[in-house]
């Protein structure tokens, strides 16, 4: 079995790098940018160090990945923290130097996009964790979640097993950020049930991998970072979705295909981020918001039952892009027990 490299952790008082490998957002959007930062100094008591590209839109996938190596390459820096995601880091992945990545572990926190860089990292045989953007989860509006704020503590500082926790609310609807009445107060929650269950009577570990259900499908269709089927035997599966609010057929069929590529059988669980329901092009009602996610449910149940009937599936962990957010390792060890219902995972 594939032995993980975990990352030497960062302390108190280290330097720690802020990235864009996606988009350039904090040009844009200072606010919650400026307001991320804050809290790694003040809150997390690290030195947060930025690149060339952290805040310029437009940027090259060259640029972007001169950034990383420089991050990865220098002795002082301790962590690499993306500011948020995007959509073309699939255009990065081609420019990055593999040994250097793998000669300088560090640990590398984002998601979305990012999942470009969480899975080539774990495909390098290092942990990479799936959470934590400088501008969402460090800029929450208002504070942070406690919940995203022991997860990524954890995350950040210790090693060793770390039990996730049920969150009783989740928000998903957002305000403008460009908008400093933003930033007055949290955003709203409303309240949830907890995980669901699939296929409970048994117990499964393994690694982890996967991410952001979209950014795996444009991995497959560009055959890049994928890897043999046989790869997967024994893995977790992670999926999530975006604010773009894919449709039930999608989902549906990013899944077949997955099947069909002979990959999803050889999971042995996959644990499935809460379903994002609300954007701004789509603000769904409360009741559209539940229908939404009881029918992603569905899709991915049908799936799963074509490919991998017999596989442990966990609904509506929070680890996506909804609020709060747990830390989930990518390429790490987790630990699905459908007896006590209880998920955990190594930082």
């Amino acid at each position: 079995m594939t032995v993980p490299i975990y990352p030497p952790k960062p302390r108190p008082g280290d330097r720690v790098a802020i990235v864009s490998p996606s988009a350039g957002l904090p040009e844009i959007y200072p606010m919650p940018y400026e307001l991320g930062l804050r809290r790694l100094r003040e809150d997390f008591r690290l030195v947060p160090v930025e690149y060339p590209a952290t805040r310029r839109m437009g940027a090259s996938p060259v640029e972007r990945a001169a950034d990383l190596h420089a991050a990865f390459g220098a002795p002082d820096i301790k962590a690499v923290i993306a500011s948020v995601g995007g959509d073309d880091q699939i255009t990065v992945l081609p420019h990055l130097d593999a040994d250097l990545i793998k000669a300088n572990p560090k640990p590398f926190f984002g998601y979305s996009d990012n999942t470009n860089l969480l899975t080539y990292i774990a495909d390098l045989g290092i942990v990479a964790y799936h959470g934590g953007s400088v501008m969402c989860e460090f800029g929450r509006p208002g504070a942070m979640h406690s919940l995203t704020t022991v997860s990524l503590q954890a995350a950040l500082f210790t090693s060793g097993e770390y039990e996730l926790r049920e969150s009783t609310v989740y928000g998903d609807v957002q305000r403008d950020w460009a908008d400093p009445a933003t930033f007055a107060s949290p955003p709203a929650t409303q309240a949830c049930d907890g995980w669901r269950w699939h296929n409970a009577d048994q117990v499964v570990e393994g690694l982890t991998w996967g991410g952001n259900l979209e950014t795996l499908s444009w991995l497959m269709m560009a055959d890049r970072g994928i890897r043999r089927p046989e790869a997967y035997d024994g893995m977790v599966l992670l999926i999530e979705t975006s604010e773009a609010l894919p449709s039930a057929t999608e989902v549906y069929r990013i899944l077949r295909s997955m099947g069909e590529r002979g990959i999803l059988g050889r999971f042995a669980g996959v644990l499935v981020g809460r379903a994002k329901a609300w954007s701004f092009e789509r603000p769904n009602t409360p009741d559209e918001k539940a229908v939404y996610a009881k029918e992603q449910r569905e899709a991915i149940l049908r799936a799963t039952t074509a490919y991998n009937p017999g596989a442990l599936i966990v609904f509506d962990v929070d680890f996506g892009h909804t609020d709060p957010q747990v830390v989930i390792p990518v390429g790490g060890r987790v630990r699905a027990d459908g007896h006590a219902r209880r998920i955990t995972v190594r930082y």
